[in-house]
């Protein structure tokens, strides 16, 4: 007689199942690091924003509007919109990704705080996100 090597339909479904368990545990984990990721891009982008119109302040005297003439260009998939006036300015940044009442948000200044969602900055210069 001769014996055969391999592996038995029911230990190959045994690991099937096993495999199918471990990846049910940890796809939702990727989710939500990859969403920590987006609002991480969409926070660094306003502060970077700060920092470009205070340069832009200590040289013209005043905020612009112009992303461009800040010299600024946001993270990928990651949108940045700013109101300014003399004496102040509000940004928003949302994600693509993501829905358009999540994101993050900031002012400084006499502007508006800015509303993403339910947030909104409770102090000039605080960086605030909706998650």
């Amino acid at each position: 007689m001769t014996t055969e090597k391999g592996f038995t339909l029911i230990e190959l479904l045994i690991v099937l199942v096993i495999v199918g368990i471990l990846s049910a545990i940890a796809i939702p984990q990727f989710s939500a690091t990859r969403e920590r990721a987006y609002f991480a891009a969409m926070k660094s982008d306003v502060r970077n924003l700060a920092s470009q119109q205070e340069l832009y302040y200590a040289t013209n005297y005043e905020y612009t509007n112009s992303l461009a003439d800040l010299g600024f260009v946001a993270s990928e998939a990651v949108t940045v919109t700013t109101a300014a006036s003399s004496s102040g300015w509000s940004a928003t940044a949302t994600h693509e990704a993501l829905g358009p009442a999540e994101g993050c948000a900031m002012y400084y200044g006499t502007a508006t705080a800015p509303t993403i969602g339910a947030a909104t900055p409770e102090a000039e210069g605080q960086v605030v996100c909706t998650s």
